[in-house]
């Protein structure tokens, strides 16, 4: 019974030798080090003239969340929501919300939207998770949203 599987494993370690003797390229490694973005991190990010590294903090926010929860927050206090990008932060939300409307916000929360299994017309789904952004402002301030 030895016999059944030894090609399998044969190949399974060329496999390996294959890849541990591959060069690394230097210009590939060179960038992972002098990155100023972590690696896991997909935000979109812009190259300006001065050939500094700068998130394009406009597609952080990807829509205003116009919801019964949301518009009942932002009726006690100053509170936008806000779909935001699966790997949005604190800081690069707050940073967004100056840049796009230039209002300084005072406190930004952050959420995760579960996914949720849907049923419709017959049919087994999933309707997609995300994140949202709770973005509290200062009294007088405001954000418009048309």
């Amino acid at each position: 019974m030895a016999l059944f599987g030894r090609k399998k494993n044969i190949e399974k370690e060329k496999a390996v030798e294959a890849r541990s003797e591959a060069p690394i390229s230097v210009a590939h490694s060179a960038s992972r080090t002098t990155s100023k973005t972590p690696a896991s991190s997909s935000l979109p990010i812009r190259v300006s003239d001065s050939d500094k590294l700068s998130f394009d903090f406009s597609s952080v926010l990807l829509s205003p969340r116009i919801t019964e929860k949301a518009t009942l927050v932002g009726q006690k206090a100053p509170v936008y929501v806000f779909n935001v990008h699966k790997n949005a932060t604190k800081d690069s939300v707050a940073k967004a919300v100056r840049d796009v409307y230039s209002v300084a916000p005072e406190k930004v929360r952050i959420a995760q939207i579960q996914p949720k299994n849907v049923f419709s017309r017959g049919r087994a789904g999933v309707k997609a998770g995300g994140k949202k952004a709770y973005v509290y402002l200062k009294e007088g301030d405001k954000i418009e949203l048309v």
